[in-house]
């Protein structure tokens, strides 16, 4: 791989948030964080998402989100254009995880310079 290309992959950050989500709010959580994805993948440096459900291993969280971005100045435009889109569903995620019992770990990452 070309040096330059490796240097703009270093750039690139990963939006990864880890859930724990009781069995009768999945349906819930997972319809409101497909409507959340949508407007992502229509953002300025959005590349790639996921949505994992964990499928074995004894691990807590059992829903992953991953969102990759070209860098780190394209998250908080993303960032906003969500909060946007949330206040006019009336939606708060706090009060959705308060509700439902779901717990979160969520963060941005990059990559290991190896």
């Amino acid at each position: 791989m070309k040096k330059n290309s490796l240097s703009h992959q270093s750039e690139r950050v990963y939006r990864v948030d880890k859930f724990i989500v009781p069995d009768q709010a999945r349906e819930e959580f997972i319809e409101k964080v497909q409507a959340t994805h949508q407007l992502l993948k229509h953002q300025s440096g959005f590349l790639q998402d996921f949505v994992l459900e964990q499928a074995s291993g004894p691990g807590q969280f059992n829903i992953v989100t991953m969102v990759e971005w070209d860098s780190i100045e394209s998250i908080e435009p993303a960032r906003a254009a969500v909060m946007a889109f949330h206040q006019a569903m009336s939606f708060n995620p706090q009060d959705l995880f308060a509700r439902l019992g779901i717990k979160a770990d969520l963060g941005s990452y990059k990559r290991v310079g190896l």
